[in-house]
């Protein structure tokens, strides 16, 4: 071999191994739009979703920076109002799980269909108490989270679930799915139904108060001020408007009721999805199980057809949502069982539909 041509390891001289290609990149024409296909009850979610300061949260943190009780508060309640935007893009009409033990069945395989998720949310105000100087400032990123919704478009999910009214349980067949990730350290797998009725189901009351540590959160006990101040005096945000009830613990729902005052709402899809149905769960990261655990998450969509028309002559769409995410921190609890203390972090939302899905059109 001549001097200077130094072997590759795979025998070859560097000089026998071809120089890469340039890459030439051609400009093609836009793809035409599809038709929406019919995924079931998530047909609606696909597009986009925005909610101008009609975002509210409330959440108990851990708070070191507090004086030891009775003085002090190891807790803080904060609250936010906010923006979100909201956006369900298309993924699959046929996600195909194969399997074999389906009785009674021809077919062992499920099909589910599938919506990708990304919702963001962006701080309008906030506050806590006692205050700590952490609740940040309007305009702060205060949420991302990508996911998944799922479909199962055959029943083919093999389980069932008790859904109660009031005292009343009726047994439901477990076809929705969603799936979350939050930065947090957290994914979640929530499972459910879904419904159709004429008209706005009514929305339940919802309380926001602790679990497990004090038997009566409404009572004298001075270490839960900070509920019994924002029961005292609902968080307002910026929100001006005449009767606006703000946001309470005492019945966090209460502000999605006033939002319906007035609308026409012709027809509702409502999913619903809990983490504790079969193998739900949530998995995190060992910080968050030692010291806020996120044990469970239930959530309920609202998606609302009005008799308004939009531009193009459809009903207009609404979303509204509720969520609960128990968080379970501060061992013994108070009334004897083993668990730690279980914490309300609830969110609900109020949207309007701004935009169609990207490469898909309505027919």
């Amino acid at each position: 071999m001549a001097v200077g041509r130094k072997p590759a390891s795979n025998g070859r001289s560097f000089t026998e191994v071809a120089s890469p290609r340039t890459t030439t990149f051609l400009e093609t024409a836009p793809m035409p739009a599809k038709p929406i296909p019919d995924i079931g009850p998530l047909q609606e979610l696909l597009g986009f979703w925005e909610a101008k300061g009609t975002g509210w949260n409330m959440i108990a943190l851990p708070f070191a920076g507090s004086a030891a009780p009775p003085a002090g508060f190891k807790f803080r309640v904060m609250m936010n109002q906010y923006d979100e935007k909201l956006r369900f893009d298309f993924v699959d009409n046929n996600v195909p799980n194969r399997g074999l033990l389906r009785p009674g069945k021809t077919n062992t395989d499920q099909r589910t269909a599938t919506v990708d998720y990304q919702q963001v949310i962006t701080q309008v105000a906030s506050e806590d108490r006692p205050d700590s100087g952490l609740a940040g400032a309007p305009g702060d990123g205060i949420h991302h989270e990508p996911g998944l919704w799922l479909f199962d478009k055959d029943n083919s999910l093999l389980s069932k679930t008790d859904q109660f009214d009031g005292e009343i349980a009726t047994e439901v067949d477990i076809n929705i799915a969603r799936l979350a990730s939050i930065p947090h350290g957290n994914s979640v797998l929530a499972l459910g139904n879904w419904a159709v009725q004429e008209g706005m189901p009514a929305i339940p009351r919802l309380t926001g108060l602790p679990m497990g540590r004090f038997p009566d959160p409404t009572g004298a006990d001075p270490y839960l001020d900070p509920y019994r101040h924002y029961i005292a005096n609902p968080f307002m945000g910026n929100v001006t408007v005449s009767g606006f009830p703000g946001f309470s613990p005492i019945d966090m729902n209460e502000i999605l009721r006033f939002a319906n005052k007035g609308v026409n709402i012709t027809k509702t899809t409502t999913l619903t999805v809990d983490s504790t149905i079969r193998s739900g769960g949530i998995s995190s990261v060992p910080f968050s199980k030692r010291e806020a655990d996120p044990v469970s998450m239930k959530s309920t969509f609202w998606i609302q057809e009005l008799a308004e028309k939009d531009e193009h002559g459809r009903p207009r769409l609404r979303l509204q949502y509720s969520q609960v995410v128990m968080m379970n921190f501060f061992s013994p609890r108070g009334d004897g069982l083993p668990e730690r203390a279980a914490w309300p972090h609830i969110s609900i939302a109020t949207l309007e539909k701004t935009g169609d899905p990207v490469g898909l059109v309505a027919v």
